[in-house]
């Protein structure tokens, strides 16, 4: 809940005045002198700058995550996690510390109602899972230098957070799983969600 530019100024409090007292309109803090103007930042030039900016170019974000969520939906389809259980998948040549890998499974037990995926990234780790039928419900969690976790609801994307450290993320995970792909979650989301 961070307070927005009118929430702070709502919550700093007022010099004290003494009785009787004019406000001062000299603010002595306030330089009221001509103020030059920074030059302003100029473009990089040559090769390094210019690619920087063609790199954004023409970025159609919404493609982007369509494009996410489909890999997600091969990557459950090929592993074909079991119900109640995890799968694994290497994406990397450098494989994430398979110690990890162990904890991050005790951690996150599944339900029967959901099956996960593991993806190795090599320096990060993605935890996809869904429900039944697969991929109508996907929970995704980046355990990376910033985690973040992601939810899409019939290819919707409905939830993001991003977390301090895994172990947070991991505890939140476990609730998520509840949230959204228990009997008693989708009932819950079902009956909250408008028709059209």
């Amino acid at each position: 809940m961070g307070a927005g530019p009118r929430g702070r100024e709502e919550g700093r409090r007022k010099p004290r005045q003494e009785k009787g007292a004019q406000p001062s309109t000299d603010k002595w803090w306030v330089d009221k002198t001509g103020v030059d103007k920074a030059p302003e930042a100029k473009r990089v030039e040559g090769p390094a700058g210019s690619k920087f900016f063609e790199v954004g170019r023409d970025f159609d974000q919404e493609a982007a995550r369509e494009r996410l969520t489909e890999d997600n939906l091969k990557l459950i389809e090929t592993t074909n996690p079991p119900e109640g259980g995890w799968s694994y998948t290497r994406l990397a040549e450098t494989a994430y510390p398979e110690r990890e890998l162990e904890r991050i499974k005790k951690l996150v037990p599944l339900p029967a109602y959901a099956r996960g995926v593991i993806v190795d990234c090599g320096r990060s780790v993605r935890l996809l899972v869904t429900g039944t039928p697969a991929g109508e419900r996907l929970l995704e969690l980046t355990l990376a230098e910033e985690p973040s976790f992601d939810c899409w609801i019939r290819q919707d994307w409905v939830r993001e957070a991003v977390f301090k450290d895994a172990e947070r993320a991991l505890q939140s995970l476990r609730g998520y799983i509840e949230q959204y792909l228990s009997p008693e979650g989708v009932a819950r989301l079902d009956a909250s969600t408008p028709r059209a």
